[in-house]
């Protein structure tokens, strides 16, 4: 490592509220979609069959529980991966100010992201930030969920103060 690198402090780590609340309107946001994505299939099988092709609806009018749970969390980790793989936040992160990054505070790569994603399906994965912890989704991927306000000013700083005794160039 070398001292111009800047390392996240984790001073700057969201709040339990924070994180609780980005939970709260993901999943919400997460359970709305899935519904209209059910719906959706309701009506493509409904078209398909008034040309004569019932195996797809066939196949969605059975489909059980845990074929619905199993698809809920297929949408929810496609979700993740498309949002903060493009644009490093959530819908629940935009509302709270909050950013995901890697340890040097930089958009984490599009393989860290998949990896974070898939890691939320994890059992209980939702409940381990409570308690003052990053989470399982953020330490095994190694993200932080920071305040996106608070890093800018802490690497303008940072990169301000590594610039004092260099002289500057006409």
């Amino acid at each position: 490592m070398n001292d111009s690198t800047y390392i996240l402090d984790e001073i700057l780590l969201a709040s339990s509220g924070k994180r609780f609340v980005n939970y709260l309107i993901d999943y919400a946001f997460n359970y709305g979609f899935g519904y209209v994505f059910g719906l959706f299939l309701v009506l493509i099988a409904d078209v398909l069959e008034s040309f004569g092709i019932t195996a797809f609806g066939f196949w969605i009018y059975n489909l059980g529980q845990i074929e619905w749970i199993i698809i809920g969390i297929m949408l929810t980790v496609v979700y993740y991966i498309l949002v903060e793989g493009f644009f490093g936040i959530s819908l629940g992160k935009l509302v709270t100010g909050t950013i995901v990054v890697d340890e040097n505070g930089e958009k984490p790569s599009f393989k860290t992201i998949i990896k974070r994603s898939f890691c939320r399906c994890i059992p209980f994965d939702a409940f381990t930030f409570l308690g003052g912890s990053r989470g399982w989704h953020d330490s095994l991927s190694d993200t932080y969920v920071v305040d996106k306000k608070a890093l800018a000013e802490e690497k303008k700083m940072f990169y301000e103060f590594k610039l004092i005794g260099i002289p500057e160039q006409e």
